[in-house]
C-alpha cells in the first residue's frame, strides 16, 4: 500500500490570474529575446534532447564545473537519493524554505532545528550530517558572505559533514561573493533573476559526478534546452542590465515602508498574515503569507517595477490600519 507523506507544501507566486503578483520573488524585466527563445523551443520540441554540450559552455561561463538542473527543487531531491536515504541527520535552521524539510521527510532523514546564524547553527555539525543554508535567506532576505559564514564552513570541514548552500537569490545581491571550501555543494537557479519560473533551470556547483549519476535522463524540455541556449549566447548581460533597476527600487521601498533585505524581497510584521493577504487581494495585489516558515505575523512581498511598487507602497501606507 501506498502512504502519502504527511506534509503539504507553501509555496510563492499566485494562484489566481489578474492579482499584481508580489508573491513570487523574480526579476520583474524579462529578456529581449524571449520571443526568439519560444520559437526556438518550437524546432527543439520535435527531438530527444541532450545537453551535455551546453553543461559545458555554460561551465565555461561561470568559471567551474556546474551540474544543469530542472530547477533547485530537483537537486534537492537527488541529495535525497545522493545522502539522505543512509539516513544522515539534516539540520535546517528555523523560519527558512520548506522544501528541505519535506525532501528530509520523504526519505525518512532525522531533523534537527537550529537559529538562523552560521556560528550557534555549527554547533549542532556531526560527523555525516547534512546541513541546509540559504543563502541569501528565504524568506527575510538576509545575505552572509564568507567571513560571517566561517564557522560553519569550519565546522564541515572539520567533521566531514556536507554543507548545501542555497543561492537562489544570489543574484539579486549587490556585490556578492559566495564561499569555496571542502564538503559543499551550492544550488543556483536562473528561472528567478531571468522572471520566468516555469521554465525550470537551476544548476549545482560541487559533486558534479555523484549528482549526473542519479539525473533523469530528459528532465529539461525544449523550452529550457533553448533558454540554456540564449542564456550562454547573452553572457548575463541582461542581468547586468536589469539589477541595477532593482535595487534602485528596492532602497525607494525601505524607505517607503522602513524594511531592509539584502535580496529582492522584504518580510514585514502586519499582526496577522493570512488577514493582510486578504486585505491586498482585494485591491489586486498578491503577497506571501508567511506562516509556513512560522512566521505568521509576517507577509512577504518583492520589489517590482517602479509603477507596480507604488501600488504595493500606496496599499500599506494608506490602509496599513485596516489590515
Amino acid at each position: 500500500m501506498l502512504k502519502p507523506v504527511e506534509f503539504k507544501a507553501h509555496h510563492g507566486g499566485a494562484r489566481e490570474e489578474g492579482l499584481l503578483d508580489f508573491s513570487a520573488s523574480l526579476n520583474p524585466y524579462l529578456p529581449e529575446w524571449i520571443d526568439e527563445m519560444f520559437e526556438r523551443a518550437k524546432t527543439l520540441s520535435k527531438h530527444y534532447l541532450y545537453w551535455e554540450k551546453l553543461e559545458e559552455e555554460l561551465s565555461n561561463l561561470i568559471g567551474g564545473s556546474i551540474t544543469v538542473m530542472a530547477g533547485i527543487t530537483e537537486a534537492l531531491y537527488l541529495l535525497g537519493i545522493l545522502a539522505m536515504k543512509e539516513r544522515r541527520k539534516v539540520i535546517i535552521p528555523e523560519h527558512t524554505y520548506e522544501e528541505y524539510e519535506r525532501v528530509a521527510r520523504i526519505f525518512n532523514a532525522p531533523i534537527v532545528r537550529g537559529p538562523n546564524d552560521p556560528e550557534k547553527l555549527a554547533g549542532l555539525v556531526e560527523r555525516e550530517s547534512i546541513v541546509f543554508f540559504c543563502n541569501p535567506n528565504n524568506p527575510d532576505g538576509k545575505f552572509y558572505r564568507p567571513k560571517e559564514l566561517k564557522p560553519l564552513l569550519d565546522a564541515v570541514e572539520d567533521t566531514d559533514p556536507l554543507l548545501v548552500l542555497d543561492e537562489a537569490f544570489i543574484d539579486f545581491v549587490r556585490d556578492a561573493k559566495s564561499p569555496e571550501g571542502e564538503n559543499l555543494v551550492k544550488l543556483r537557479t536562473f528561472t528567478k533573476s531571468y522572471g520566468m519560473p516555469g521554465i525550470r533551470i537551476g544548476y549545482v556547483i560541487g559533486f558534479s559526478e555523484a549528482f549526473r549519476s542519479v539525473r533523469m535522463p530528459w528532465s529539461i524540455g525544449s523550452l529550457g534546452y533553448a533558454f540554456l541556449e540564449f542564456v550562454i549566447k547573452d553572457g548575463f548581460s541582461h542581468l547586468k542590465k536589469t539589477m541595477p533597476l532593482i535595487w534602485k527600487e528596492k532602497e525607494r521601498i525601505e524607505k517607503a515602508l522602513n524594511v531592509k533585505s539584502d535580496a529582492n524581497f522584504f518580510i514585514k510584521n502586519v499582526g496577522e498574515a493570512k488577514k493582510a493577504v486578504e486585505f491586498f487581494k482585494k485591491r489586486g495585489i498578491a503577497v506571501r503569507d508567511c506562516s509556513s516558515f512560522g512566521l505568521p505575523e509576517y507577509v512577504r512581498f518583492s520589489v517590482r517595477r517602479r509603477e507596480e511598487n507604488e501600488r504595493l507602497i500606496e496599499a500599506f501606507l494608506r490602509n496599513s490600519g485596516g489590515i
